[in-house]
């Protein structure tokens, strides 16, 4: 059974509890300059109470461990994938070919090192072994106070080679440029396709030649793109700067050709090194596809960030609203994530320390009480909640599809906290068949007004991300703007042990459920790019403030409103 739910009052004086202990703590309030910007409607949302009563501290506790051990394979993870191809690899590109490493690249691209890293474990645990964060690094960053999504080989991985995995983390990138319509970055070092596996990256519409494709349509949506060749671009990879609206070069280390020196001297007998073949100098002065040609790798970077200053953005003052910080600790949701559906606790405390002075104006809050709905504000920006305190009933589907249609009529981005029920409930007499089919109707109505909601979504998967209930609870079928995992979030059609009520034979029911409690991991997921990435649940209201900002991002691009074809290049 579920653990029991209880229902708090929001008007009730709050208190922090952390394992039994309750003292009094006020709210930190960060108070920034007004400047001189326009001021919100004041907002005076009710307190969530989320204390931890003593009833649930066996569940806390157990949840705590679990979370623990996440924790330790996340931390586990991390350290594999920083290593990139390893040190032989590392010294054989930053000694042999005279290069900077990947992470170093981003610090001097960058303003500073708090950046969001999308899908950092991606690649990880694949059919054909682990290729550390897709061999390609992929995120957000600001670059002189504007956010851009930046693409960067790792060439200590593989060689620079692409995999499948590689295609599909630059697309996804490239997905999140144009979403949020953020300029974008690349930083190209690539060997070339892995050829084995040419009929995973080559032909169909979602691969490798869809990178190219995309970089026409956002130049076509007035999306800038940057290029800076800090290493090889061989075969198809040489169309990536070429179709960017602005392109550097490295001397010495940058080149640019369709075939490089082996296949030259395979198919006319001539030698030529490859900075005759398509180094800086060649590309720079002679064919022209290049704009900018850079002595070093620094010098690269400068060039990019003058380059970044050159677009027609009009950068917002993040110092105009005053932000209350939760009044509860962040560290709490470490014993609030849950193990298991059945260690899960009410929704509203893991809300509680989210929100800004843990205030939530509550949405229907007597009817649908399995879905959690309302107003609040993240790092100052106001979001519409959507949390599941339950299973998914028709109440509290058709709850759900008004609040997401009101967010929309409001343009007020939504924040989904997915953890759905593990299985769909028995049909074992013909009223419950009927009360079923309401249901599914229900559900139908809220995936429709999830689906056709153009204001930003931002799902993160507390716990359980479960069959149909995850799509009209925003899974990753439904588009939204970034999907996040906790550690100990399970993602599949059906949870681990609850295949017996599909399954009939024992056997075939041990065995599916094994598979379901390994491809249901959270790693499992990323490692497949099912998700934007793997985030601690302490680190979430910080990344919520971020992509908040993000999305945002779009309504201070000056020249957005008048399309023109795109750029040509020479």
């Amino acid at each position: 059974m579920h653990s029991p739910i209880s229902t708090f009052s929001p008007c009730q004086p709050l208190t922090h509890i952390l394992q039994g202990r309750a003292t009094q703590r006020p709210a930190l309030t960060r108070l920034m300059s007004t400047g001189g910007r326009k001021r919100r409607l004041p907002s005076a949302f009710p307190v969530i109470d989320g204390t931890l009563q003593p009833f649930y501290k066996h569940v806390y506790e157990a949840n705590l461990r679990n979370s623990m051990v996440c924790e330790q394979r996340f931390r586990e993870n991390q350290e594999k994938v920083q290593k990139g191809g390893g040190e032989n690899a590392i010294a054989r590109h930053t000694q042999r070919n005279r290069k900077v490493l990947v992470r170093d690249r981003l610090r001097m691209l960058l303003d500073d090192e708090d950046y969001l890293e999308l899908s950092p474990f991606a690649g990880l645990g694949l059919h054909y072994g682990d290729i550390p964060s897709a061999g390609c690094l992929t995120g957000i960053g600001k670059i002189n106070g504007l956010w851009c999504v930046f693409i960067a080989n790792d060439a200590t991985v593989k060689g620079g080679t692409a995999y499948p995995i590689t295609v599909k983390k630059q697309l996804r990138a490239q997905d999140v440029a144009m979403q949020n319509r953020l300029p974008c970055v690349y930083l190209v070092d690539s060997g070339g396709a892995f050829l084995p596996l040419q009929s995973e990256i080559f032909p169909d519409k979602n691969q490798g030649g869809r990178s190219f494709y995309n970089e026409a349509i956002m130049s076509a949506m007035k999306i800038p793109q940057v290029a800076v060749v800090c290493g090889s671009c061989t075969a198809g990879g040489a169309y990536i700067p070429t179709m960017a609206e602005e392109a550097i070069i490295v001397h010495r280390i940058g080149t640019v050709f369709l075939g490089g020196p082996p296949l030259v001297k395979a198919a006319t007998g001539e030698e030529v090194s490859p900075e005759d073949l398509g180094g800086a100098k060649l590309h720079a002065e002679v064919s022209g596809c290049v704009d900018h040609f850079a002595a070093t790798e620094k010098e690269a970077y400068e060039h990019t960030r003058n380059i970044i200053s050159t677009l027609n953005f009009e950068l917002p003052d993040e110092g105009a609203e005053d932000v209350e910080e939760p009044l509860y600790s962040i560290e709490d949701l470490k014993g609030l994530a849950p193990r298991d559906y059945n260690h899960s606790m009410d929704i509203r405390m893991i809300v509680s320390r989210l929100t800004d002075g843990s205030r939530l104006q509550e949405f229907k809050g007597r009817y649908g009480t399995t879905l959690l709905t309302g107003f609040a504000k993240i790092e100052g920006h106001l979001v519409g909640i959507v949390a599941n305190n339950g299973e998914l009933t028709y109440e509290a589907s058709l709850k759900g599809s008004h609040f997401v249609q009101l967010c929309d009529q409001r343009d007020i981005p939504l924040i989904f906290l997915q953890n759905t029920a593990p299985c769909p409930p028995l049909t074992p007499s013909q009223a419950k068949a009927e009360s079923n089919t309401n249901r599914l109707k229900a559900q139908g109505s809220m995936m429709s007004a999830v689906a056709c909601a153009s204001t930003p979504k931002i799902t993160v998967v507390v716990g359980g991300c479960y069959g149909a209930d995850s799509y009209a609870m925003c899974g990753r079928a439904f588009d939204p703007n970034f999907l996040f995992l906790w550690p100990n979030a399970r993602v599949s059609m059906l949870a681990p042990g609850h295949s017996a009520a599909l399954v009939q034979d024992e056997k075939e029911a041990t065995e599916l459920n094994e598979r379901l409690e390994e491809e249901s991991s959270s790693f499992f997921s990323s490692g497949r790019l099912w998700d934007d990435g793997v985030i601690l649940p302490q680190h979430t209201r910080t990344v919520l403030g971020n992509c908040l900002k993000i999305v945002k991002q779009q309504e201070y691009q000056l020249s957005r409103e008048k399309l023109r074809t795109p750029v040509l290049r020479i």
